[in-house]
Formats: structure tokens, C-alpha cells, sequence
């Protein structure tokens, strides 16, 4: 059996829902007798800048932060059941206790996210854990890996659901119960509830935008190859991008840079005064519910106000958007390349509805894929070269707010449809190999709403400098803890 073959059968036994029978809830923490009463005295809303300022001043430790992050964890009354697949409370708590020697001692920090609570999705290799290393720059730089989160089987769908591990429920409206985005779906809500200070996803049509946007966070997706993929198993190879999710678009920088090895560099944001931005009528803006284009609208006249310059185009290259990709042809003839040995003999082992994206792979021709791929390349020129001279386009994430849990599984129709409105939007910026944040734009107190601020390919730092500067002006104020 090859490598690939191993990794294969290993992650489709996890995501099968085969727990019970690996002793993979072995793995979840034991109280500590240290553990805090309430979670988030610490970490809550906190930034990761905001909790490296409190390490380095020492009025905070790791190993409180840790504690705080175990015992939000598993507070019977939250989300940590369903956010996390595997939490690492042993090595956590090791790890902060060997950081906070270090820094008693007056060894410098190794970074910003030294000695901070970080959630990893649960599609990256980990050093000696079974499924899938990508956390070797992070451990490196410091992070605390507190737990393998929860994730859309093989992460194919923006919803979040996911049948074997359960469905971690909204940050907003719990009563109700309503999805958390996916694919994501946990590394969100790790973060939302204190669980975790950032976490680190993955993105191939919105995995990780989606989930932010429905839980007033940042989400970052990167230009595809700018972060390695070596050790993330793979969804489609053309579409794959690995980044963070946070509360500040300054956190997500700050993963960003350790996930593609930079050394740290300060960001100067622009005043929003004399930036310009494009908001493209063709496709993004079509059919939003009220409360989203509400929203967004009230997102770009802040903008406005602030002295930016804000022009609404056409843009009627992105009317192509549906041709380059049709029904996820590109996506479904890759991952149906990498699942098809297993779906002959484990098919009854996946979740339905994504076994039957994964299938419609299998009818895909090579002349059909490589003629989607050369409309692909001329898509990318031509956003390219109508988006040059903005420092950034701007759009509304989703189209919706998330709907409750209930509602998608009613039946098979309504989940596809649903996934699909998901998914319109931020799938077109992996369709142009291009860079975005999505940021939230919401009233504080409302369902959460995401602005999506998107750049062309390779140009991720000024983006993230032009987000930046995007947030401080239509992102509602956290209230942290004290």
C-alpha cells in the first residue's frame, strides 16, 4: 500500500465516524485542577496581538490560556463536542508550561503567536498524529496546537454539516441552531468561543470566508500556492489555498506570515482616503437577502465616508464565472480522482450528499477538464486586468445569513440549494487564483454578515494592509473580556 493509499483509508475510517472503535475520544482532556471556573478570562474575544502584548508583559501565562482554551472546551453547555475531532491537552499544557519557563528565564519569544492556543483543521499532517504535518511552522514559531477541528467530510460543502462528528451550531442564535459555514466549520467556532485563540483551514470555493463571515470573523484565503500544501489532503488541486481564521484581519497577517515561512514584517495600512475600490453589479450582487444587502450597502457608504473612493462597475467579466466551473466539474473530477479506489468498495462510509458531489466527478471527459482549464487561464487574465488599477474589489461574502441547521437538512433539494448560495460568491476569487479577506460588516447584535475585500493573484500583503484598513471602518466593535 502506498503512502497516498494509507493516508486515504486513515482519513476515510475518521471521517466514517469511526471513533468508538480507534479510542479517538481517549485523546479528549481530563479536568485539570488548575482549570479556571469560567473559560475566556484571558483569551474570549482577545486577539492574538492583543494576547502576545499580555504574554510578553507577563500579565498573562500559556499555561492560562491553555487551561482557559481546555475548559471552554469542554463546557457541557458549548460548542467543544462538535468543534474539535481530537483536542491535544497533554502536549498543550506541556508546551505552555515549557514556554512560560522560557520566558521566566528571559529567553525571547519565537514569535507573535509564541505560546498561544491555536485550533488546526483536521486535514493537515500533524507530527505524530495519524491524518494529515502542515503544523511544523507553527509549532516552530511558537503556536500551542490545542485540538484537530471538526470539518465538512473531506471538506466539500460551505454548510458545516457533517454526520459522523456532529454539527457544531452558530456562534449567533444558538437556540436556534443554525449552520456554521464550511467547510471550516469547527476552526470557526473554536475561535467564537474562546476555544482558541486562531485557527488554521482551509479555503477551495470559501472554506475558510464562509464560516467567518456567518460568525462575525476574519477568514484569509491566500493566492493558492503562496501557502505549501505539502501534508493537506487535497479537495482540488486547482482550487486548494491554506490560511487562517481569527478576530482581526492583524491575526490573520500574523498566521499568514508564519504559514508561508516569511520573517515577521510590519504592515503599513493605508489611510482609507484615496484608496479605490471596485464594486462589481455583475454576479455578486445578485438575489441578496435583505438583511445582506442591507449590510453591504451600509459597508461601502462608511467607506465612502471615510474618504475612499468606491465605484460600482459592471465588471460583466465575471458573468463568465458560472462557464469556468460548471456545477464544480473542475473540483469534482479532482477529488473524484483521489476517492475513487475507495468508493468502490467504502462508499456506504461517506456522507451521502458528499458522495454524490464527489461522483459527478466520474463522468467528467479529459477534453471537457482540460477545455474548463484553458477557460480558466483566460478568466484569470481578463479579472487580472479589469481589476488593476483598484487597490481592491469589494462584494458581500454570502449571499446570506446562515440559515438554521433544520432547514438544510430538510431535504436533499434545499441542502444543494442552499450550499450552492453559499458558495456563488467566494468560490469566483479561487476561480481567478486571486486573494481576499472577508471581514464583518454586520450591526452588532444582528445575524453576522461578511464584506468580502478581494484582490488579484500575488498581491496578498497590500491586501491585507487595504483589509486592514477596510475593518477599522465597517467591522462592529468587539466588547473583550476582562
Amino acid at each position: 500500500m502506498t503512502q497516498q493509499q494509507q493516508q486515504r483509508r486513515t482519513f476515510l475510517q475518521q471521517s466514517a465516524g469511526l471513533a468508538a472503535a480507534t479510542g479517538m475520544f481517549s485523546f479528549w482532556p481530563k479536568a485539570s485542577a488548575q482549570a479556571p471556573e469560567a473559560s475566556g478570562k484571558a483569551m474570549g474575544m482577545s486577539s492574538i496581538a492583543e494576547l502576545s502584548r499580555r504574554l510578553a508583559a507577563g500579565s498573562v501565562s500559556s499555561s492560562q490560556l491553555v487551561e482557559e482554551a481546555l475548559a471552554a472546551i469542554q463546557n457541557p453547555a458549548g460548542e467543544g463536542a462538535r468543534a474539535f475531532i481530537r483536542v491535544h491537552a497533554d502536549s498543550a499544557r506541556a508546551a505552555a508550561g515549557r514556554l512560560d519557563a522560557d520566558r521566566k528565564a528571559g529567553r525571547p519569544a519565537a514569535s507573535q503567536i509564541s505560546g498561544i492556543p491555536i485550533s488546526l483543521k483536521d486535514l493537515f499532517d500533524e507530527a505524530g498524529i495519524t491524518t494529515l504535518g502542515g503544523s511544523t511552522g507553527l509549532r516552530r514559531a511558537g503556536a500551542i496546537i490545542i485540538g484537530r477541528s471538526n470539518t465538512v467530510e473531506f471538506a466539500y460543502t460551505g454548510l458545516g454539516i457533517n454526520p459522523h462528528y456532529g454539527t457544531p451550531k452558530n456562534v449567533f442564535d444558538r437556540a436556534t441552531g443554525r449552520i456554521p459555514g464550511g467547510s471550516t466549520s469547527g476552526g470557526a467556532i473554536s475561535v467564537a468561543d474562546g476555544m482558541a485563540a486562531g485557527a488554521i483551514g482551509t479555503d477551495t470555493g470559501g472554506s475558510l470566508r464562509i464560516p467567518s463571515a456567518l460568525n462575525g470573523l476574519v477568514g484569509f484565503k491566500p493566492t493558492q500556492r503562496r501557502i505549501p500544501l505539502d501534508g493537506v489532503l487535497p479537495l482540488s488541486t486547482s482550487f486548494d489555498s491554506a490560511g487562517p481564521i481569527a478576530w482581526t484581519v492583524e491575526d490573520c497577517a500574523l498566521l499568514d506570515a508564519v504559514m508561508a515561512g516569511e520573517l515577521p514584517r510590519p504592515i503599513r495600512v493605508p489611510p482609507l482616503r484615496g484608496l479605490r475600490f471596485a464594486v462589481p453589479k455583475t454576479f455578486f450582487q445578485d438575489d441578496l437577502s435583505p438583511a445582506v444587502a442591507s449590510a453591504f450597502a451600509a459597508a461601502l457608504s462608511k467607506l465612502s465616508a471615510a474618504g475612499a473612493t468606491v465605484t460600482e462597475l459592471p465588471m460583466a467579466e465575471f458573468a463568465k464565472a458560472p462557464t469556468i466551473n460548471p456545477r464544480g466539474m473542475i473540483t469534482a473530477a479532482e477529488a473524484f480522482t483521489w476517492h475513487r479506489e475507495f468508493i468502490k468498495t467504502g462508499a456506504a462510509k461517506y456522507d451521502p450528499r458528499v458522495l454524490a458531489r464527489i461522483k459527478t466527478g466520474e463522468t467528467i471527459t479529459a477534453p471537457d477538464y482540460l477545455q474548463l482549464q484553458a477557460l480558466r487561464r483566460q478568466f484569470i487574465r481578463s479579472i487580472n486586468t479589469a481589476a488593476a488599477s483598484y487597490d481592491a474589489m469589494l462584494m458581500p461574502t454570502t449571499p446570506d445569513t446562515a440559515p438554521p441547521i433544520a432547514e438544510v437538512l430538510k431535504d436533499d433539494d434545499t441542502y444543494y440549494r442552499i450550499n450552492g448560495r453559499m458558495l456563488r460568491n467566494p468560490s469566483v476569487v479561487n476561480l481567478f487564483d486571486g486573494c481576499a479577506l472577508s471581514v464583518p460588516c454586520h450591526e452588532a447584535g444582528s445575524a453576522p454578515i461578511g464584506l468580502m475585500v478581494a484582490g488579484i493573484g500575488n498581491t496578498d500583503h497590500r491586501l491585507l494592509a487595504v483589509g486592514w484598513a477596510v475593518e477599522a471602518a465597517v467591522t462592529p466593535r468587539r466588547v473583550l473580556s476582562s
